[in-house]
């Protein structure tokens, strides 16, 4: 048994209006004469370390634990999984 890291990246879903990525947009970004950069979205990641069998194993722990607990909310957000 191994321990394995788990990355959970939570977003809005794109239909969803993400105003911290505008604001970070139009008040910093385009106010700095970066005008090539078209549209900023914020997320928060959540990381854990967890014992398993292997990485398949500690993903499907932890998918399964942030499904059960409602880290994030379906219908507003994506989550996405990654191994770090």
């Amino acid at each position: 048994m191994g321990t394995y890291k788990v990355l959970v990246t939570i977003q809005n879903k794109p239909e969803i209006s993400d105003p911290e990525g505008s604001t970070i947009l139009t008040d910093l970004v385009l106010r700095s004469g970066t005008d090539d950069i078209t549209e900023i979205r914020c997320s928060k990641g959540l990381r854990f370390s967890v014992s398993a069998e292997s990485s398949q194993v500690a993903m499907e722990k932890v998918k399964q634990i942030c499904d059960e607990l409602r880290i994030y909310n379906p219908l507003v957000s994506i989550a996405e999984f990654s191994m770090v």
